[in-house]
C-alpha cells in the first residue's frame, strides 16, 4: 500500500493474504488511510499551483462545466508545490462549492503566508492578495485547446490531477463519493514520500500506532469522516 505508486485494492489484498472474506481486507485499508494524514505536517510553502476538478466523470443534462445542482460528481480542490519543473508536495481536498471562502480556508490551512499561489482566472481566487498571498492568475485556455496541445497554466497541478483520476480508475474503478477524501489523502500520502517508499511504510506504522480505532460500521458508512480531526 506505500511502496508501490498503484497502491492495491482490497480484492488484491484478499488473494495475497487469503482471507476468507473480502470485507476485512477493505476494512484494513480503508483503517490505514485513515491514519495517512499526520496533523503535525508542515504546510505548503514557496511557489504552488491551485487547481479544481471533478472526481466522477461525465453527467448529462448539466449547463456547464461549474454547475453544482444536480451533479453527482464530487468537486476537488488540488494544491501542489513548484520545485522548478518538478512537482513538490500534494494537498487534495472535497470541497462543497467554488466560493471564495472555501478556497481561501483551504489556502490558510495549508500554504503558508506569503507564498507565491498559481490559479486559473476563477473569480474565486481574487481575496488571495488580502489574505497575505502572493497571487498570479491566468486565463486557463479551453479544454479543447489544451487537448489539441495548449499549455496549461497550471501544469503541475494539471499533472496531479490526471495522475489521481487514472490512479482512481485503474486501481480502484472508481470509488463512492462518502468515501473520496481517504482516497485522497492516501493519494496525497504516497505521492509525497514517493521518492522514500521504504520511510513511508515506516511512517504509516508509527501514524497507524497512534490512531484511534475505527469501528466497521463507521468505515462502512463513513460516518467518522464527518467528526473533527483527533487531537494529538
Amino acid at each position: 500500500m506505500t511502496t508501490d505508486k498503484r497502491g492495491i485494492s482490497a480484492l488484491l489484498l484478499q488473494r495475497q493474504l487469503g482471507l476468507g472474506r473480502y470485507e476485512t481486507a477493505w476494512m484494513m485499508l480503508h483503517k490505514f488511510r485513515r491514519a495517512m494524514i499526520n496533523l503535525a505536517r508542515e504546510p505548503l510553502r514557496g511557489d504552488v499551483e491551485v487547481d479544481e476538478t471533478w472526481v466522477g466523470g461525465p453527467q448529462a443534462g448539466l449547463r456547464g462545466s461549474r454547475q453544482l445542482k444536480g451533479r453527482k460528481a464530487a468537486l476537488v480542490l488540488v494544491a501542489i508545490e513548484k520545485r522548478g519543473r518538478s512537482t513538490g508536495r500534494a494537498r487534495m481536498v472535497v470541497i462543497p462549492d467554488f466560493k471564495s471562502v472555501t478556497l481561501l480556508a483551504f489556502l490558510k490551512a495549508n500554504v503558508v503566508p506569503g507564498s507565491t499561489v498559481y490559479t486559473d482566472g476563477l473569480k474565486s481566487f481574487a481575496g488571495l492578495k488580502e489574505a497575505g498571498f502572493r497571487h498570479v492568475a491566468r486565463n486557463q485556455p479551453l479544454p479543447t485547446d489544451l487537448r489539441k496541445g495548449a499549455k496549461s497554466v497550471v501544469p503541475l497541478a494539471d499533472r496531479a490531477i490526471g495522475n489521481l483520476q487514472q490512479w482512481l480508475i485503474g486501481t480502484y474503478h472508481g470509488v463512492s463519493r462518502d468515501q473520496l477524501q481517504i482516497y485522497l489523502d492516501e493519494f496525497v500520502f504516497r505521492h509525497n514520500r514517493r521518492k522514500s517508499p521504504m520511510a513511508a511504510f515506516q511512517t504509516l506504522l508509527g501514524l497507524g500506532a497512534g490512531h484511534k480505532p475505527t469501528l466497521y460500521k463507521q468505515i462502512r458508512g463513513a460516518t467518522d469522516l464527518a467528526e473533527p480531526p483527533e487531537e494529538g
